[in-house]
């Protein structure tokens, strides 16, 4: 039966990449840029240049003179935009008036250009001079009655001087409320790997891949979130590594992808097949896959042993270097194939096919991203897969390892210098003695935590080093409501979002350089360092006028946050400040693995940080690699008509960026109101491709089950290849189905990819509304 024409939604039939993103590139700094300033795009990843403000992907030892993707331009092109938000913009329109615009619409406007203080008699942001502006934030800080009530967001574009001056501020201003944006990505990661290896962080680098035997990717779309990374999985590809895939959904590039750094291929050649293998299993069932897998290495493993072969797990590196196997074992024999193939939605058969390959393959490399992480069992998720890996011994050696797939460009970075609200007492000693402060020793506030305290007025101030927090967050009334109870709020920004419109009784707009301006301190230009996924640290400068005279680095806004908050502080936040240099001696002095920081760090590239791990040095409680047990195969029993869903992002987006309503890999253009369900699905529900649908989450146990329904109306039904029983809506406009008490309790991160939910036919009723229409209404 031909699939009818719903408006804006349609089948894409090129590969990744290839001409679509050039023209899209194009299409971005066109949009964005004047032509004078399209060139800063061969300074994007240079060893002098700066660090794309994208994801966290790392740089090619030998690089290219193009060291930039489709969705990297967006962001520089976003960043370093022609366009201005000034004072007069906000006298023009009121917060009010503004709420009612999209977001895109915010950030679109351009960069802000002055410091600004929200004046609730007149509704509209108000410029205030720089001086003032911290002066004021300082004399609301101090008013509070305790330290822990304020919280201190930090996005992971913070660079690493600006992420340790800002936790040393707050750390000698007496708390550890750090809410992050890992704290909604890979939380999971950072809590889940030490427990298993001894690191919170990926043991591979990039030239491992040129050495891998087989690379399983589990639960990420690098078209999207990770571009540059396939380049790495083409090469792969072309020298035959088989690449296995573990995703829901078909996504475009993990099928194949043409790449635009190699003409040829963009003239005459045909787009190089990504995934070797793909299996489309249930979102959520990957724990069981992986449980599926190891079962299988097992009675792969008796049966060579039987027939007097070789052993198919690494014996010799199980008894050296592992604890708990024999749990792991009795736990896997207790698992049932009926169970696994329930929860995983997959066959045994083809679960089977992929233990085998793994098997054959002497160095793997597991790639994984938020797919793994963003679910009531993210920290278990993790730790299955480290299972698999040290069942071969493929932790520790070239070619091998396990690979986290960090989203934003410095996310690591950040928690590396200090950011978390989890802080160790190495940390808070060395800052003791470096600075002569008093460190709080008490747990912080991570995110879900800090938006719950101040949704019941136990925070009454919120600081945010970069982000659109509450737009990230689950439950956007709670975090609405919440942000609005505030006494103090200041975003330090470069740009407009929908979180500066949810103002308190005092709300500060703080204008920041991005990472295409020149910083100029006291002692002159300044560089700054950021850690991307594989802990290379290298050095980013920026060469643009700054979009304004008035914007000060984050350093600089930090510092006079801090000198106005604490009038008997410890600190030279003056010095510090002048010369970046001198930061970095700092951290140095503070943080493990930094020795020579300013040295290393002027070296092309950079340097690596030490990972034990990859050395087979375990840093954990039993001084081993440990085999965790996770009760079952994961998943949760679902009422009979239930489905669930996962928030995924649309190829026009990074995170709660939006910069336009395409989706060209996935087919969808011009909107953002759909949800992608398997064409059996809709069939078992009487529903057909481009139906009006309501989406209600279905209560879990801890999510408030009192509350009213949370349903989300009016989205377009679109048939797509997903795995029976999942569909996905893109984020943020799903986060409502999420009840911010829907986490993983072991890492606090929001299950934004395991909501169970039923579809039903619009109360509204009728077909997709066309495109005009919604441009009407939006």
């Amino acid at each position: 039966m031909p699939r009818k024409d719903v408006p804006g939604v349609g089948e894409y039939g090129g590969p990744a990449g290839g001409w679509g993103a050039l023209q899209a590139v194009a299409k971005a700094l066109r949009s964005e840029m004047s032509a004078t300033r399209t060139p800063i795009m061969l300074q994007v990843n240079q060893p002098q240049g700066f660090d794309c403000p994208g994801c966290a992907w790392p740089d090619p030892r030998e690089g290219s003179s193009f060291e930039f993707c489709e969705n990297g331009a967006k962001a520089v092109a976003w960043e370093a935009t022609s366009k201005r938000v000034t004072p007069d913009f906000f006298a023009r329109h009121s917060v009010s008036e503004l709420w009612q615009r999209e977001d895109i619409f915010l950030e679109g406007e351009g960069r802000l250009t002055h410091p600004m203080l929200y004046d609730a008699a007149t509704d509209r942001y108000v410029p205030i001079a720089w001086e003032d502006a911290f002066r004021r934030i300082g004399e609301e800080l101090r008013k509070l009655p305790d330290p822990n009530m304020a919280e201190f967001y930090a996005s992971g574009r913070a660079s690493n001087e600006a992420a340790f001056l800002y936790q040393l501020f707050v750390r000698e201003y007496g708390t550890n409320n750090f809410p992050d944006c890992s704290n909604m990505c890979h939380e999971a990661t950072s809590v889940g790997l030490p427990q298993s290896i001894g690191v919170g962080k990926g043991t591979v680098t990039l030239e491992d891949f040129d050495h891998c035997d087989a690379i399983f990717s589990f639960g990420h779309n690098p078209g999207t979130n990770h571009p540059r990374m396939l380049s790495t999985l083409r090469a792969a590809s072309l020298r035959k590594a088989p690449i296995v895939v573990f995703n829901p959904l078909k996504e475009r590039s993990l099928e194949r992808f043409k790449s635009p750094q190699h003409p040829a291929e963009m003239t005459f050649g045909k787009a190089v097949p990504i995934a070797s293998h793909y299996y489309q299993v249930r979102i959520g069932g990957d724990a069981a896959v992986v449980k599926g897998m190891m079962k299988s290495l097992l009675a792969l493993d008796a049966r060579q042993l039987a027939d007097g072969g070789d052993s198919v797990l690494d014996r010799d590196f199980i008894g050296e270097h592992t604890s708990g196997f024999e749990q792991l074992v009795a736990d896997l024999h207790a698992t049932s194939w009926d169970e696994i193939e329930q929860d995983a939605g997959l066959a045994r058969a083809d679960i089977e096919e992929a233990a085998a390959i793994y098997a054959k393959a002497e160095r793997t490399i597991i790639c994984y991203g938020m797919g793994i992480t963003q679910h009531r069992h993210g920290t278990g998720n993790v730790q299955q897969l480290a299972n698999l890996l040290l069942l071969r011994g493929n932790i520790g050696r070239e070619g091998a390892g396990i690979c986290p797939l960090r989203g934003h460009s410095n996310v690591q970075g950040d928690r590396t210098v200090g950011i978390t609200e989890f802080p160790s007492q190495h940390l808070l000693d060395a800052l003791e003695r470096e600075f002569g402060i008093q460190a709080p020793r008490a747990h912080g506030h991570g995110a879900v935590q800090a938006i719950a305290a101040m949704r019941d007025g136990r925070a009454r101030a919120l600081v945010c080093l970069g982000g659109n927090l509450p737009m990230a967050m689950p439950d956007p009334q709670v975090c609405e409501e919440a942000m609005r109870k505030l006494d103090l709020s200041v975003h330090i920004a470069t740009k407009l979002n929908r979180s500066h419109l949810m103002v308190g009784k005092h709300t500060f707009l703080l204008p920041c350089l991005g990472r295409t301006e020149l910083d100029v301190q006291e002692s002159g230009p300044q560089s700054v360092t950021v850690e991307d996924s594989m802990s290379m640290v290298h050095a980013s400068r920026g060469s643009l006028p700054p979009a304004s005279s008035l914007l000060k680095s984050e350093p600089a806004i930090v510092a006079g946050i801090a000198r106005a908050t604490l009038p008997h502080t410890k600190v030279d936040w003056e010095g510090l400040v002048a010369d970046y240099d001198r930061i970095r001696d700092a951290i140095e002095r503070v943080v493990p693995g930094f020795d020579d920081y300013n040295a290393r760090v002027r070296v092309p590239r950079g340097f690596r940080l030490d990972s034990p791990a990859a050395r087979r040095v375990w840093r954990t409680a039993s001084g081993k690699a440990n085999f965790i047990v996770v009760d079952g195969a994961c998943q949760r029993p679902l009422a009979n008509d239930a489905l669930v869903l996962a928030t995924v992002r649309s190829h026009d987006q990074y995170n709660t960026t939006i910069y336009g309503k395409n989706d060209r890999y996935r087919g969808i253009t011009g909107r953002r109101d759909v949800i992608f369900v398997s064409p059996a699905d809709l069939a078992a529900r009487g529903l057909e491709h481009g139906d009006l649908v309501d989406i209600e989450a279905l209560a879990q146990a801890g999510d408030g089950g009192g509350a009213a329904p949370r349903v989300i109306r009016n989205f377009v039904a679109v048939a797509f290849d997903i795995a029976r029983g999942s569909v996905a809506a893109y984020y943020p406009e799903a986060n409502g189905l999420i009840a911010l008490a829907n986490y993983d309790v072991r890492s606090g991160t929001p299950s934004y990819k395991s909501v169970p939910v039923v579809l039903r036919r619009a109360a509204a009723g009728g077909k997709a509304p066309d495109l005009d229409r919604l441009e009407a209404h939006a």
